[in-house]
């Protein structure tokens, strides 16, 4: 059986949540495992992740032609071009494979729309978050799907993304690449640290009409360390559109004053943003949509939500994460906010325990040891068991 993982998009940010995968996949026999990565950048990182197995994976790089090179540097800053492009213009590589394993829901036009009809399609969710997005009726066309936990299964059970006999809850591999010691101290004085996460999304994100304000307040305060570390997209481009809720929005830059601030640092998208070292080192979180959330809660800390659009959120499930902490629509009331967050940091433990339990299932084995034997199970029963990771097949 050959099974490919595709990594196709312009950030990073993808990779973890299925290449701790590839590392217990290749020691089943019979089992051939590709990476076909869209960049020497995505290659680089799948190597670092599943250490010595790369000596058992195939890597293919998949590259597009001048015409489209050239497209794609024109609309690079406000179109996904190029991954549409690396799908059509490579379409006989993925034709090679029997499974392909992918992050996101894009790889499906090779079989709608490129006739790559034999191939079949897991997909791994990057993240566990609560935007309507991930349960987009479009994921119906995989064959199998590997999820996190009960409470993404549920949703996706009663809308009719999966069914009973096409998925698996395998837990979170990306847990399984955080080492053991603790994050880099970052900051020269022990203040309290506050992340501030906001997503791309034009109109759920905070960072167009409230970010620069709450970079300005944190400037002039001495109380609080500040990370600035949106997710990765959103400085990828200059412009955000979003189909699904029919809004553009400018992406602005962080005022050089704020970047030079000791208690304030920004990070537009290096892998610290991508790693959990934030998450895993600051106090309080300050977000709106992102799912990063939920891996904040692995170690239940205050949370603090920035209401950008006005949402009637309290039974939508699309905002079930805004139950996890304060949700404010002022920058005014962050104060506010932050001193009951200090006072009481255990507020919403019960909460956010709940949440995590419901969100990534626990088991006696890694999440990319479950997710490897669903595939196996699924498409190849007759491979058997594994041999230890990390050996040829």
């Amino acid at each position: 059986m050959k099974v490919g993982f595709l990594y196709n998009h312009d950030a990073l940010h993808q990779i973890s949540h299925t290449a701790p995968v590839i590392a217990d996949l290749v020691g089943y026999p019979g089992v051939q495992v590709s990476v076909l990565a869209s960049s020497s950048a995505q290659e680089r990182q799948v190597r670092k992740l599943i250490g010595d197995a790369a000596a058992h994976v195939r890597f293919v790089r998949l590259r597009i032609g001048r015409a489209a090179g050239m497209l794609d540097r024109a609309l690079r800053f406000v179109s996904p071009f190029r991954r549409v492009a690396v799908l059509r213009e490579n379409a006989a590589a993925f034709a090679a494979l029997d499974v392909l394993v992918t992050p996101e829901t894009t790889s499906l036009m090779l079989r709608d729309r490129y006739g790559v009809r034999d191939l079949k399609f897991v997909w791994i969710p990057h993240g566990a978050g609560d935007r309507s997005i991930g349960f987009h009726p479009v994921a119906r066309g995989f064959d199998l799907v590997l999820l996190s936990g009960a409470k993404v299964r549920d949703r996706m059970l009663a809308e009719g993304i999966i069914r009973a006999d096409d998925h698996a809850v395998v837990g979170y591999p990306k847990f399984d690449t955080i080492p053991d010691e603790p994050p880099p101290r970052l900051f020269k004085d022990d203040r309290p640290i506050v992340l501030y996460n906001p997503h791309f999304d034009p109109r759920l994100s905070s960072w167009y009409t409230m970010g620069r304000d709450v970079i300005d307040w944190f400037a002039n305060q001495s109380r609080f360390n500040l990370i600035v570390a949106p997710h990765v997209m959103l400085f990828r481009r200059r412009l955000h559109a979003s189909v699904e809720h029919r809004r553009l929005r400018w992406r602005r830059d962080v005022a050089k004053r704020y970047r030079d601030c000791p208690n304030i640092l920004v990070d537009p998208g290096s892998e610290r943003s991508i790693d959990m070292t934030y998450t895993r080192m600051a106090d309080i979180y300050l977000g709106d949509a992102s799912s990063q959330i939920y891996e904040w809660i692995a170690r239940p800390r205050p949370a603090i939500f920035l209401d950008a659009s006005n949402a009637d959120w309290r039974d939508d499930p699309d905002f079930a994460h805004w139950r996890l902490g304060d949700v404010i629509r002022h920058v005014a009331d962050l104060p506010g906010a932050l001193d009951r967050a200090m006072a009481d940091p255990l507020a919403y433990r019960a909460a956010q325990e709940e949440a995590r339990e419901a969100t990534f299932a626990q088991g006696d084995e890694p999440a990319s040891r479950r997710a490897a034997a669903a595939i196996v199970a699924f498409f190849s029963p007759q491979a058997g068991t594994r041999r230890p990771s990390g050996t040829a097949t």
